[in-house]
């Protein structure tokens, strides 16, 4: 059976518009009958994945997600004196070993050259897709249908691992990846009422009163709830394709970046509008072989009192050690850090993942 790591996590944001919906308002979802503020998946998955602290981790073991390929290639071919025609059709015919490409647009002549949709490459599909666009460069030709053969599931790309990639090409659809790391939204504790901000910016060279713009922001602020599951045995799985010999290694430096990244990286947005700024205040690790599930029912009913936090961290323990009696043990193991009592500590979580 495989081994579940699961962390449940309570941080606490200042106000804040980490995660925008389409009308820039703070995103939202109504969790029993009552409004919460949420954080997407996405959005957190993005901010870990692209954190210097992620990346001094795990070094050069992380891919990139574009729709560029042939564009960039494109834009390399004319650099290197190749006539605009060929550039186009040989960047074109990079993106389309991918995917399907945009159509013609007469105001942009490498618009053909983008994908419809972005691809996840690992660093090494990434280095040999560069290393074509430096070859067709020195010798000005074609390139060969058999150099367009990027993708392969012979790698070892952390963030493809974790989160996985769908990926269809040209019809054949066992290129993808299963994501070892499970991600929920992550969602307040509490009820929330979204605030707007009414603010005026001051031409500094104007002495009249008037503002020289105005201007409305949304914000909120609140306890986010937090769940992740990690299948260590996928997570080796998909990490032993392209180096057997340093899967372990390199799983375990993975989980110990997943558990700091989540604990200390936050989503960007408005940070220089709200500097919000946070670390988690209280982190739950388990591990075990047992059907793994979320605690977020702690929260089905709205945490509510003068000390959210406090309130959280004993609903969400009250919860787990009742489904404990009720099923049985659902993890062999646990380990938690308490930022309210100066219990635990992140050190500690990092170990216990990795053993």
């Amino acid at each position: 059976m495989s081994t579940f790591i699961q962390l449940h996590l309570l941080t606490s944001y200042p106000p804040s518009n980490l995660n925008r919906d389409d009308l820039g308002r703070p995103k939202t979802a109504v969790v029993g009958g009552r409004t919460r503020l949420r954080i997407s998946s996405q959005s957190l998955k993005r901010a870990w994945r692209q954190s210097d602290l992620f990346k001094s981790a795990v070094g050069e073991y992380i891919g990139k997600r574009t729709k560029r390929v042939g564009y960039e290639a494109a834009k390399s071919f004319e650099k290197a004196n190749i006539p605009l025609k060929d550039a186009i059709s040989w960047g074109k015919q990079i993106a389309e070993s991918f995917a399907e490409t945009e159509a013609k647009d007469a105001k942009d002549a490498f618009k053909e050259t983008l994908l419809k949709q972005p691809v996840h490459l690992s660093h090494i599909e990434y280095n040999k897709l560069n290393g074509l666009i430096d070859t067709i460069c020195r010798e000005k030709r074609a390139p060969k249908d058999t150099e367009l053969v990027f993708l392969s599931k012979e790698h070892n790309a952390v963030d493809i691992a974790m989160f996985g990639r769908m990926l269809a090409v040209k019809g054949k659809l066992d290129l993808g990846s299963e994501g070892a790391v499970q991600v929920s939204h992550a969602i307040t504790v509490h009820e929330v009422a979204v605030e707007d901000d009414y603010f005026t910016a001051v031409d500094d060279l104007n002495k009249g009163p008037d503002a020289a713009h105005i201007g409305e922001t949304e914000f909120a602020s609140g306890v986010f709830y937090l769940y992740i599951c990690i299948n260590r045995d996928l997570l080796i799985e998909n990490l032993k394709k392209k180096d057997p010999e340093k899967a372990e290694e390199l799983t375990n430096k993975t989980l110990a970046a997943l558990v700091e990244a989540a604990a200390k990286i936050a989503p960007t947005g408005k940070q220089n509008s709200f500097a919000s700024r946070a670390r988690t205040s209280y982190m739950l690790a388990e591990k075990g072989s047992d059907q793994p599930r979320s605690l977020a029912v702690a929260f089905l009913k709205p945490v509510k009192g003068d000390d959210i936090l406090a309130t959280a961290i004993t609903e969400l323990e009250k919860r787990r050690e009742n489904f404990d009696k009720v099923y049985g043990p659902c993890a062999d193991n646990f380990k938690k850090m308490n930022g309210e009592t100066g219990e635990g500590s992140l050190s500690d979580i990092i170990s216990f993942a990795k053993e």
